[in-house]
C-alpha cells in the first residue's frame, strides 16, 4: 500500500497493542499500514508482546520504525540449533500444518528464541526458595541486550511520542502504567510489561517486582481514552485474541478458546461502556452550556463540569483472526514462516480496514463515538 493520507482531523493519534507473545507480529503488519499511509501516532501504548513492540516504534525515527520491528521479529524466529529457515516448502493439508506448527511450538518450549528467551537449566521447580526474579522456566536477560541494540531509550524519554506500557505489582496486585509523563523508561520497564509466569520471572523495578500486565488486563485501551486533559482521539486498538469465537470440538480448541477469552480483555464490550460514558459526559456540557451562570458557579454544577466533555472520539478495532490449526500454542509458535503470516495479515488487515473513509473522519453521532470493526464492519458484499 503506497496511498498516503494527510492528518486526519483529531488532536491525537493513539496506536494501542495488547499482548500476544508470537502473535505479536500481526501488530508488526498492522503499523507497516498505518506508516505507508503517514499515519504516524503521537501516543503508542502496549502490554506485553504490544510493550515491545511500541519500544520498537516510539524508540526510533518514522524512517526506521518498520526496519527496527522486522529486525527484531527476523531475530526471534530464527530455527533453533542452526537449522535453515524453510523456503518455498507448501503444506498439503491443514492438519499438515498443525502438525509442522506443533513441532516448531515445541521447540520453542524446549529452545526458547533466540536472543529473547531461554531455558532455566535445572529448572526452579528443583531449586529452593529464592529471589522472586529466578522464579521461572525461561531466563530473559537476552531481550535486554536485543532492546537496548533496537531501541533507543533516549528518544522514549524526549517524550516525542507519548509512551506507556502496563504491568502488575507482583505484592500489591495492582496494574501500573510506566509512562514516559511520569518515569523515565528503560528496557526494564518494557520487560516488566511481559514478565508473564510461570514462563518468565518478574521483573524488579525500583525495588519492587511486576509481572505481565496481562494478568490483569491485556489491553491498554481504557488508559488512553481515561488520560486527561481529553483530547479529540483516533485510536487503532489492535487486539491479538478474539472475544467472539466458535464453540470448542475438542480439548486442544477448549485450551485455544479459554485463552481466547481470557485474553482478549473484552475490549469491545469496553468500547461500548466508553461509549455510554462519553454520552453522558457530552450531555452534560450542552447542559452546562445552556445553564445560567449564577447555577454554573454552584458546587453541584461545578463537580458536574470536571466530568463534562465535548470531545469526539474515533476507535478502530483491528483483532488478529487465528487460523484453526494453529491451536493453543499460538502465542509461542515462533517460527519464521508463521510470523510472516501473522505479518502479512495484519498488513492486510489495516490496508482494507483504511480503504473505508469513514474511519478518519470526525464522527457526528450525539455521543462524538465512532466505532470500526472490520470482521463486522468491513466485509465485501459477494461478488454477484
Amino acid at each position: 500500500m503506497n496511498t498516503s493520507v494527510t492528518r486526519p482531523p483529531f488532536e491525537r493519534i493513539a496506536l494501542l497493542l495488547q499482548g500476544g507473545g508470537a502473535l505479536g507480529s500481526y501488530q508488526a503488519g498492522v503499523y507497516q499500514a498505518l506508516a505507508e499511509a503517514n499515519l504516524h501516532p503521537d501516543w503508542v501504548a502496549g502490554i506485553s508482546i504490544g510493550a515491545i513492540n511500541s519500544a520498537l516504534i516510539a524508540g526510533n525515527p518514522p524512517e526506521t520504525r518498520v526496519e527496527k520491528l522486522r529486525a527484531f521479529w527476523e531475530t526471534v524466529t530464527q530455527p533453533p540449533l542452526g537449522l535453515p529457515v524453510m523456503k518455498g516448502f507448501e503444506f498439503t493439508s491443514d492438519m499438515h500444518h498443525q502438525v509442522v506448527n506443533q513441532i516448531r511450538s515445541f521447540a520453542t518450549l524446549m529452545w526458547g528464541a533466540p536472543e529473547f528467551f531461554k531455558p532455566r537449566f535445572p529448572p526452579p521447580i528443583f531449586l529452593p526458595a529464592g529471589n522472586p526474579g529466578n522464579l521461572a522456566y525461561y531466563d530473559v536477560t537476552p531481550l535486554k541486550a536485543l532492546l537496548e541494540r533496537l531501541v533507543d531509550f533516549d528518544r522514549i524519554n524526549a517524550r516525542e511520542m507519548r509512551f506507556s506500557v502496563g504491568a502488575t505489582n507482583v505484592r500489591t496486585g495492582n496494574f501500573i502504567y510506566f509512562d514516559n509523563d511520569t518515569h523515565t523508561i528503560g528496557p526494564q520497564h518494557v520487560m516488566a510489561s511481559g514478565s508473564l509466569p510461570p514462563g518468565f520471572p518478574a521483573a524488579e523495578v525500583d525495588g519492587e517486582f511486576y509481572w505481565d500486565g496481562g494478568v490483569v488486563s491485556n489491553t491498554p485501551l481504557q488508559w488512553v481514552l481515561d488520560a486527561r486533559p481529553r483530547a479529540d482521539t483516533l485510536a487503532f486498538q489492535i487486539d491479538l485474541w478474539s472475544a467472539r469465537g466458535d464453540l470448542p470440538r475438542d480439548m486442544v480448541e477448549v485450551d485455544t478458546r479459554m485463552k481466547d477469552i481470557r485474553y482478549s480483555s473484552r475490549t469491545r464490550a469496553g468500547t461500548d461502556q466508553f461509549r455510554q460514558i462519553q454520552a453522558l459526559r457530552r450531555a452534560m456540557a450542552k447542559i452546562l452550556a445552556d445553564m445560567p451562570p449564577e447555577l454554573r458557579q454552584s458546587p453541584e454544577a461545578e463537580l458536574v463540569a470536571k466530568e463534562a466533555d465535548s470531545k469526539v472520539y474515533n476507535i478502530i478495532h483491528t483483532i488478529y483472526h487465528a487460523r484453526k490449526y494453529e491451536g493453543s500454542s499460538k502465542d509461542y509458535e515462533f517460527s519464521r514462516r508463521t510470523m510472516e503470516e501473522h505479518w502479512e495479515s495484519g498488513y492486510s488487515d489495516m490496508t482494507r480496514t483504511l480503504e473505508h473513509p469513514e474511519v478518519l473522519q470526525r464522527p457526528e453521532s450525539p455521543d462524538g463515538v465512532f466505532t470500526f470493526d472490520l470482521a463486522l464492519q468491513g466485509r465485501k458484499e459477494p461478488q454477484k
